[in-house]
């Protein structure tokens, strides 16, 4: 018997989000910091939890101040830009950070805007909570127009703005004059708009990329997120914060669940931000990685769009479908996304490169 179940509408006949997670050898399809966490992370990680542990018996500190504090002073450090930890706000990803703002700043009657190509889960989090989605263009180059984008805000009057950057698919990061006019656009807004700057690979920017971070002070209708997934290497953690005006993170907080971030997560990502030295070495090392595969896929013929985060978006082919078969049947995972004719491979380490690079040779005639 087939059961009618009262699905939403809008629902109906979907599949949930989800990057293809297939058993090879070579995996860069997900963006994942592919060094695992050092022997010294993982004793202090053990500790930590097992410290957490003894208390799982009562809710783990609702407000996560310690962390909120720790994420604070490393922001501080990163991009010399202090912040109270009343400013920050934690949760399990920056996905769940990002639902946590359609929550308290979209829904029934407004609109969130970003501009396409962007990274594909943005208009879910708008599906989810019932926010209209509106998705404007990019330039050719992925570059963002500030006119076009001041434009936009305008015609659509969001109540949010997602501005990803670096951007995924494309790696292409927000220059700060850009930024500086949509926020001025967003002021205009009838009823307010939040411009929420998604910073998930701000540590691989390049050198002189500025973070947006060092527009808070002046903005308190921004919001910048950040995740400890990439640079970190949590993923498996899922640990998310943002940055932003008390206002906002107070807002963030009336629509968050109780206790919906666990004493064991907050014991990991504690643990983590105690090995904030060896971790940032490694994002060194996947920087230059990252600009020799610019450089490589150049030499080739091909072309690569210049990156500030962990991965390369990479065309134009004439069949891209075949070229990610290919290299998947020699072993190595990359992504279908973006616009047609273009892949993205995430940056690995340099064995994981060699592979990436002698499949590619191979299935494309490079």
């Amino acid at each position: 018997m087939s059961l009618d179940l009262p699905l939403r509408p809008e629902l109906r006949g979907l599949s949930p989000y989800g990057a293809p997670q297939l058993d090879v050898p070579v995996l860069l399809n997900v963006n994942e910091n592919p060094y695992p966490p050092s022997a010294a992370l993982v004793d202090d990680v053990a500790t930590s939890v097992a410290q957490a542990a003894a208390g799982l018996n009562r809710y783990p500190d609702r407000d996560a101040l310690p962390l909120r504090e720790d994420l604070a002073e490393y922001l501080a450090r990163e991009s010399g830009v202090r912040l109270p930890a009343g400013c920050i706000w934690a949760a399990n990803g920056s996905n769940e950070v990002m639902l946590h703002l359609l929550q308290a700043f979209g829904g029934p009657g407004r609109t969130a805007l970003s501009f396409a190509p962007t990274y594909s889960m943005y208009p879910e989090y708008a599906r989810d909570t019932c926010t209209d989605w509106v998705a404007a263009r990019r330039e050719e180059d992925f570059s963002l127009d500030p006119g076009r984008a001041v434009a936009a805000v305008a015609e659509h009057a969001p109540a949010v703005v997602l501005l990803p950057s670096p951007n995924n698919p494309t790696g292409t990061a927000l220059p700060a004059s850009t930024l500086l006019a949509v926020l001025d656009a967003a002021r205009q807004v009838p009823g307010g708009c939040v411009v929420v700057v998604d910073e998930a690979y701000a540590e691989f920017r390049r050198e002189g990329t500025p973070s947006a971070l060092e527009l808070l002070e002046d903005h308190p209708h921004l919001a910048v997120s950040r995740t400890m997934s990439k640079a970190f290497g949590l993923a498996g953690a899922r640990v998310g914060y943002l940055a932003a005006s008390t206002e906002v993170v107070d807002a963030l907080q009336v629509v968050r669940l109780p206790y919906h971030l666990s004493a064991v997560t907050q014991a990991v990502a504690r643990a983590a931000l105690r090995h904030t030295g060896s971790l940032m070495e490694q994002v060194a090392s996947l920087r230059s990685e990252r600009d020799r595969t610019v450089a490589w896929l150049r030499d080739r013929g091909l072309q690569a769009v210049d990156s500030d985060a962990n991965f390369v978006l990479f065309g134009v082919l004439p069949d891209r479908v075949a070229v990610w078969q290919g290299l998947l049947d020699r072993g190595v995972l990359v992504r279908q996304t973006g616009p047609e004719g273009w892949l993205r491979v995430s940056i690995g380490t340099p064995a994981e490169m060699t592979a990436f690079r002698e499949a590619l040779v191979e299935v494309a005639g490079l």
